[in-house]
């Protein structure tokens, strides 16, 4: 899903199923793990095929597009233009029988990708505003119950108080921002001489997007001020941009030719975006109807 968004989220457009499975080759997929996975996407409707004759082409469905342009906006924004924090806190207190286990998990990753986390089992928080757009995800809940809350935090003098930020794990979460920074500043030297090229453009800049989408989840616009000194959110978010956005011509210009291949069709629909273009919103995909869309988890 990362390769095919990556170079065919604004259009939509379709990549010969042959062209998919020679891209994934280049990160190690068997031929039969990437057919597998195509035709895995394409029951849960993430894809949509088409065919001429023995070829078979997939593109993006609508919702699918949709979810992914609004989790990318909300992946490459967490750095940028946060707003000041008000004091108040966010807390979803929710209720599912124990035996409901598959709706329990189902409702945790949902909230983990809104940015709440765990405060105690069944209580759930966040620094920030209830968003329409959180509204509408827990709207569409058809299990459980809950009660959503604002409120300010009232330290006690307590050796049994816990502090609201213990639901994030700070010092882990520290670690996983050293380790991206570790992994990938390597490259932008590389990248400014234009020596990523070809298929190891497009598997670091797949790579990268994997490495990075899981920090803004792990640290979801954590207020700065209850952060310790030297949060590394803001470096990594600017290293990741810099790997993306630099690596998006010759990784497009790679896929192109892949894909040209497989296809005598003209390819204007494979083109890179940048994280300018996640943050102001893909244009085909930005005024899709948003009832259809689920939170991204690729």
């Amino acid at each position: 899903m990362t390769l095919l968004a990556d170079y065919t989220l604004a259009s939509r457009a379709s990549l010969p199923s042959a062209a998919i499975v020679a891209l994934l080759a280049e990160s190690g997929v068997s031929d039969a793990g990437a057919r597998a996975a195509i035709s895995r996407l394409a029951r849960r409707g993430v894809l949509e095929v088409s065919r001429q004759g023995r070829n078979s082409s997939y593109r993006l469905t609508p919702a699918a597009a949709l979810a992914l342009s609004t989790g990318g906006r909300a992946i490459v924004s967490s750095a940028a233009g946060t707003k000041p924090w008000d004091q108040h806190w966010t807390l979803i207190a929710f209720s599912l029988p124990r035996d409901e286990v598959t709706q329990r998990r189902e409702l945790r990753s949902r909230l983990r990708w809104l940015g709440y986390a765990p405060l105690y089992d069944g209580l759930w928080i966040s620094p920030r505003d209830l968003t329409e757009h959180t509204r509408k995800q827990l709207a569409r809940l058809t299990f459980g119950t809950l009660t959503v809350f604002r409120a300010r935090h009232v330290d006690l003098d307590s050796t049994i108080r816990r502090d609201p930020m213990d639901a994030w794990d700070t010092t882990a979460i520290a670690r996983q921002y050293e380790s991206f920074i570790r992994q990938w500043s390597p490259l932008p030297p590389r990248i400014h001489a234009a020596r990523i090229t070809g298929a190891e453009a497009v598997r670091a800049r797949t790579e990268v997007m994997d490495s990075y989408r899981r920090l803004p989840i792990l640290d979801p616009q954590l207020p700065i001020q209850l952060l310790p000194p030297g949060w590394l959110r803001e470096p990594a978010r600017n290293l990741f941009a810099e790997v993306y956005d630099g690596l998006a011509t010759p990784a497009q210009d790679y896929v192109r030719a892949v894909a040209s291949r497989f296809t005598t069709d003209p390819l204007p629909g494979i083109r890179a975006h940048t994280v300018a273009d996640l943050l102001s919103g893909l244009p085909d995909t930005r005024d899709a109807d948003e009832s259809s869309a689920e939170p991204s988890r690729s």
